[in-house]
């Protein structure tokens, strides 16, 4: 990845049940221990439902990878950091 590339996530979370207010809380926290820069989007599918479909969206909570190529995508609500950077294959962490 280039050095000024931002990396572009975008949660996906059904209204503020637990497991999508947890999904939130464990982005940020992941967030917060990377050193690269990143963009990230929370959607709500409950205010924004055609958006499941248009994005291939089939459990919630998912966080996609965006940017850059390929998308990739993790379902769950994020609690291990760990695997949540090995499967959008991220780097930052130490």
């Amino acid at each position: 990845m280039a050095q000024n590339e931002t990396t572009k996530l975008i949660l996906y979370v059904a209204g503020e049940t637990p497991k999508s207010l947890a999904a939130i809380a464990n982005l940020e926290r992941i967030c917060k221990e990377l050193d690269n820069r990143y963009e990230v989007q929370v959607i709500d599918l409950k205010k924004e439902p055609r958006l499941a479909r248009e994005h291939s969206i089939v459990a919630i909570p998912t966080l996609v990878r965006q940017l850059p190529a390929p998308i990739r995508k993790i379902i769950g609500d994020l609690s291990d950091a760990e695997k949540v950077l090995v499967s959008l294959n991220v780097k930052g962490a130490q």
